[in-house]
């Protein structure tokens, strides 16, 4: 019986989500974005999310694939894995932009222990990376 109590804290500790964001600078006036496409990523609507996120803050997000647009001035790198329980969801995430190869701002999502017995695992993209982005581009209105 007294044993239950710590199995069941531990379980709780593992479906904790980490959310870490290093935010741009007030200082920095950003306009415009390129992403650039990770063909390694298979969460489908991840670079949409993004986009979303970014126009919601005022700034245009354009997404390159091979060669960078001579209009970039702050590029967007990514990484989005997914896990699978039932079905895939997105499990971790990290998005990079830098100012000619300078580090702007840093996010990373990711779910402790792939999310546990937290049915929150399952929310889909925008649920869990909108906060992310508002928290990284919270300068910008």
């Amino acid at each position: 019986m007294k044993y239950w109590i710590p199995a069941l804290t531990v379980l709780a500790l593992a479906a904790c989500t980490s959310v870490k964001v290093k935010p741009v600078d007030s200082s920095i006036a950003m306009k415009h974005v390129c992403i650039h496409t990770n063909p390694a990523v298979t969460v489908s609507d991840f670079v949409m999310v993004m986009q979303d996120g970014f126009q919601r803050h005022g700034i245009a997000a354009e997404v390159y694939d091979h060669d960078l647009p001579a209009s970039c001035g702050y590029v967007v790198d990514y990484t989005a894995l997914r896990s699978w329980d039932f079905k895939p969801y997105l499990s971790h995430a990290e998005i990079r932009i830098t100012e000619h190869g300078r580090s702007v701002a840093s996010a990373t999502y990711h779910l402790n222990g792939k999310g546990g017995l937290d049915m929150s695992k399952w929310k889909g993209t925008k649920a869990k990376i909108d906060p992310v982005m508002d928290e990284l581009l919270a300068s910008f209105h």
